[in-house]
C-alpha cells in the first residue's frame, strides 16, 4: 500500500529549509541546510522535544556522509549547542518532533537509541556517536507506538538526502513467488577462480553470503570501487580468507557491474559477468524479460 508524502519548502526554494509529513501519522519532519537553519529558528516546531540528525563529511572517504544522531526535549536548545560548537561540522539537518508535542523523554530517548542501533548495523554511513546508547524501559503499548513512528522517520530520511539507514547488506524480508511478483533468478560469476551468487531483489543485487572474492584491486579500479571495497572490509562485511576475501553477510549492491568488481576486483561489465544456470548473461535475461 502507498504512502502520501507532503514536502513544503518554507521559503519557497528547492534546497531551503523544508517541512515533511505523512499522511494520518502524528508527526512531523523539519529539514534544513546549515546556512538556513537561523532563517526559521522561530518556528514553533524547534521548541519541541525531538529526535535529530547531523549530516557532515565524513573522515573516511569509504563513506557518504557522516552522522550525529541525538535527542532534545527543546530542539532549538541542543541545536544552538550544536552550532556554536566547532566540533560539530555539520552541513545538513533533520529533526522529527509530533504534532500534538507528546513525545516524552523518555520515548525520545528510545528513538534516539534504536536509530542508532539501525544506523550502526547498515554500515552505510560513519556514525558519529559510536556505541548505541541503552534503551530505556517502555510499555508495551507505547513501544508499539515508538516503533510506528520510526517506520515513519525512516521513509522520510532518504527522501531528504539522509541515506544512512538504507543497508548495505541484505535484510531478511521473505521473497514473493506469486505470478505478478518479480522473478528472482540466482546468477554465477563467470570464472574459475571464485564462486560467487547474486541475485536481483527489489532490495538490489545481492551478492549472498559465502560468495569469493579476489582480494586484491587492479590498478584500472576508479575511487569510487577502491573506497567501496575499503568499506565493505572495514565493516566486515568482507573478510579475509587465505588468499581471497569471503562475503560475511548478504552484501547489496545498485548494480550488477558494482558486485562483479567486487569480486574480481577489476573494472567489469556485470550484464556479462554475471550468468544464470543455463548460460545465459544477466543481460540476456533481461533481454529475454523485457521482449
Amino acid at each position: 500500500m502507498g504512502k502520501k508524502l507532503t514536502v513544503y519548502m518554507i521559503d519557497g526554494t528547492a534546497y531551503g529549509p523544508r517541512l515533511s509529513e505523512i499522511g494520518n501519522w502524528v508527526g512531523k519532519a523539519i529539514y534544513s541546510p546549515r546556512a538556513a537553519v537561523n532563517k526559521i529558528m522561530n518556528r514553533p516546531e524547534f521548541d519541541n522535544p525531538g529526535i535529530y540528525c547531523l549530516k557532515g563529511d565524513p573522515t573516511d572517504d569509504a563513506f557518504d556522509e557522516k552522522i550525529y544522531i541525538g535527542e532534545a526535549e527543546n530542539i532549538k536548545s541542543r541545536l544552538k549547542q550544536h552550532l556554536s560548537d566547532p566540533n560539530k561540522d555539520f552541513k545538513e539537518l533533520i529533526f522529527f518532533v509530533s504534532k500534538d508535542e507528546l513525545l516524552t523523554k523518555t520515548q525520545i530517548r528510545y528513538l534516539e537509541s534504536r536509530l542508532v542501533q539501525l544506523a550502526l548495523a547498515a554500515k552505510t554511513a560513519q556514525i558519529d556517536n559510536g556505541n548505541s546508547p541503552s534503551l530505556p524501559t517502555l510499555h508495551e503499548a507505547d513501544i508499539s507506538d515508538m516503533e510506528y513512528f520510526l517506520e515513519q522517520i525512516k521513509l522520510i530520511l532518504p527522501v531528504m538526502g539522509f541515506k544512512f539507514l538504507i543497508s548495505s547488506t541484505a535484510d531478511q524480508r521473505p521473497v514473493e513467488t506469486n505470478e505478478e511478483s518479480k522473478i528472482h533468478e540466482t546468477y554465477f560469476i563467470k570464472t574459475r577462480t571464485f564462486k560467487a551468487t547474486m541475485t536481483e531483489t527489489d532490495q538490489g543485487y545481492i551478492v549472498a553470503k559465502g560468495s569469493e572474492a579476489k582480494k586484491s584491486l587492479s590498478n584500472s579500479c576508479t575511487e569510487t570501487y577502491i573506497n567501496m571495497r575499503r568499506k565493505l572490509v572495514e565493516t566486515k562485511i568482507m573478510v579475509e580468507n587465505g588468499d581471497k576475501l569471503i562475503f560475511a553477510e548478504d552484501a547489496v549492491f545498485n548494480s550488477p557491474s558494482a558486485a562483479s568488481n567486487m569480486v574480481l576486483g577489476r573494472n567489469s561489465n556485470g550484464f556479462t559477468e554475471w550468468v544464470n544456470e543455463k548460460g545465459l548473461t544477466f543481460k540476456e535475461v533481461q533481454e529475454k524479460i523485457n521482449n
